[in-house]
């Protein structure tokens, strides 16, 4: 039905009046109309909350942080990822990860991601939210424990989890200005005395492969808690219950590998008082405090930085945890360079439990330390994106650069705002693709293969459903054998069509792009707001218009440590 009102400026009011309540009876039914209808791929997400699962799968996204795909919002201020909360919802990504929201040092409050002072952080830095004075929410760099309680909310009106970087693992090296409650807590010493830290916390860890070191020595300068102390486990477990109270849906734990397992060797203050290495079971709901409490992890998405390396028990830590596949995110960035996609190599995400693997094309540590992985250009990102969403196993984390930074040039920072969105490259035509894609694709067996023997093309074929395409090289013809049904297949990134006829797939990938090929869910229908008319898909169309005198057509167009060594 369309609607289309011509205004004269001469109007008398009663006439107005009328015409008026006619066109707001229409909207309200409009209204309703839109409480029942979801959205599509590119479609705006609706704000109205009856539960937060029901609105992901309104918004196409996933219920479950595992499925889905994670924006890591790096050093986003908690109100600009709740003011970006619809584009996050609209680009697919089903989950936002925070950067740390502890205390942390606030003597040198420039906002600037990183000043003058690169060592020192005098002149503002990044790295100061990975040194917690306390473990309180809020902090001068992301907001106040309000904020974090609004964005939030705002969240959960799109159906998006929030998760938020934790870490327990040491403190500021600056000991006057950890909190004394925690100190309290830990049992009033500090130092080397046995309270908060571990009696070898101060000593630099030189053999990362010596599982005592690696778990109670200093990194990079930073003190090591002794998250054996039952004192310090039931202070920090609290900051966790006020986060998943204020909304938090889960934890990525810093530094994970660097906090010991049941299997690991004790402190020896912790084996002096009858302490053990429970911090995993602990944090995870497993095991019960000495009160007899347990901390309730279920439904939480949790993961933490276990960097592999030599003599890091992979399989310990996935009986807890969900960890990261550091080792695969290096191969893949190798691959980018050479666009190699040799589906046997990207197949192997080289840990333990693919299925229990956070993937990544970089991390903020491997774009800030040693900028290794910034001299990829954005299109790089963009297909190792697409690699990675496309693929079953393994939770795709994606990281947010700075605005403004080009990290092949060298300009790392960009317009250097610390709590200011990062660049729009979260939500690139490739990334939003690959991200509804993997939405889409849930419960989907996988292949992966390479076209006539092309490394430089790999095809990710999800069971009868799906097929992505990868090209790292010169525009492709595509022709290859097919799960997928007959028909007609609209590519969500160029709007190029393929065809399957008797079970091939043919059409024409562009020159270092993606394309991604599958029905779309046509339940859902989208809502185009389109500079004050309003569209409600296929049949039902309401278009409002007030225009003076004449009346024409409405056509509507379609720094804590460098990645460490271990």
């Amino acid at each position: 039905m369309v609607l289309e009102v011509s205004a004269d400026q001469d109007m008398k009011g009663k006439y107005m009046q009328n015409l008026m309540k006619k066109a707001l009876a229409v909207m309200i039914i409009a209204a309703a109309c839109l409480q029942v209808s979801g959205t599509a791929y590119g479609a705006e997400p609706s704000s109205v909350t009856h539960s937060t699962d029901k609105q992901a799968l309104k918004n196409g996204l996933c219920t479950d942080t595992a499925d889905g795909t994670i924006l890591h919002a790096w050093c986003w201020s908690f109100k600009t990822i709740k003011e970006n909360m619809k584009d996050i919802a609209e680009a697919g990504f089903s989950t936002v990860q925070t950067s740390p929201a502890n205390a942390c040092v606030d003597a040198y409050p420039t906002k600037k991601l990183m000043g003058e002072d690169e060592s020192g952080g005098t002149d503002g830095a990044w790295w100061w939210q990975y040194q917690p004075t306390d473990w309180k929410i809020g902090n001068y760099q992301l907001g106040t424990e309000k904020d974090f309680k609004d964005m939030c909310a705002e969240a959960d009106k799109y159906g998006i989890k929030i998760i938020v970087d934790v870490i327990p693992n040491h403190t500021t090296p600056r000991l006057g200005d950890v909190s004394k409650d925690l100190i309290k807590a830990a049992g009033g010493g500090k130092g080397v005395d046995g309270g908060l830290y571990h009696q070898n916390g101060f000593n630099n860890i030189t053999r990362w492969d010596d599982r005592y070191e690696c778990t109670t020595g200093e990194m990079g300068g930073l003190p090591d808690v002794n998250t054996e102390n039952p004192g310090f486990q039931d202070y920090f477990v609290s900051y966790l219950k006020q986060l998943v109270k204020d909304g938090c849906d889960g934890m990525r734990y810093d530094t994970a590998k660097h906090i010991g397992l049941p299997s690991d060797p004790l402190d020896k203050y912790s084996s002096e008082h009858g302490w053990k290495n429970n911090f995993w079971p602990l944090v995870t709901g497993k095991e019960a405090d000495l009160n007899g409490t347990s901390f309730d992890a279920k439904g939480l998405f949790i993961y933490g930085e276990v960097l592999q390396g030599a003599n890091v028990p992979q399989d310990e830590y996935q009986k807890y945890i969900d960890m990261t596949a550091s080792d695969y995110g290096a191969a893949l960035r190798s691959a980018l360079m050479i666009s190699n996609f040799q589906a046997s190599n990207i197949s192997d995400m080289q840990v333990g439990n693919p299925k229990k693997a956070v993937t990544w094309v970089e991390s903020h540590d491997t774009y800030c330390n040693d900028h290794e992985s910034a001299k990829l250009t954005d299109r790089q990102i963009e297909l190792g994106w697409a690699i990675l969403a496309s693929q079953k196993n393994g939770t795709p984390l994606f990281f947010s650069r700075p605005d403004g930074s080009d990290g092949p040039e060298r300009n790392y920072w960009g317009k250097n705002v610390l709590g200011a969105k990062g660049n729009d490259e979260f939500k690139s035509t490739i990334v939003k693709g690959a991200n509804f894609f993997r939405n889409a694709m849930k419960g989907q067996p996988q292949k992966l293969e390479n076209p006539d023997d092309d490394l430089h093309l790999l095809m990710v074929s999800r069971g009868k459903k799906g097929v992505a395409l990868i090209n790292g090289s010169d525009k492709a013809e595509i022709k290859i054998k097919t799960g997928l049904g007959n028909g007609t297949y609209t590519d969500t990134v160029s709007q190029s069509k393929f065809t399957v006829k008797n079970g091939v797939l043919t059409g024409t990938i562009g020159k270092e792009t993606a394309a991604f090929i599958y029905k779309r869910d046509k339940t859902r229908i989208p809502l185009v707001p389109v500079a004050g008319v309003i569209i409600i898909g296929g049949a039902a169309l309401l278009v409002i218009v007030l225009r003076k005198k004449s009346v024409t057509s409405n056509k509507v167009k379609g720094k804590q440590s460098k990645e460490d060594k271990g």
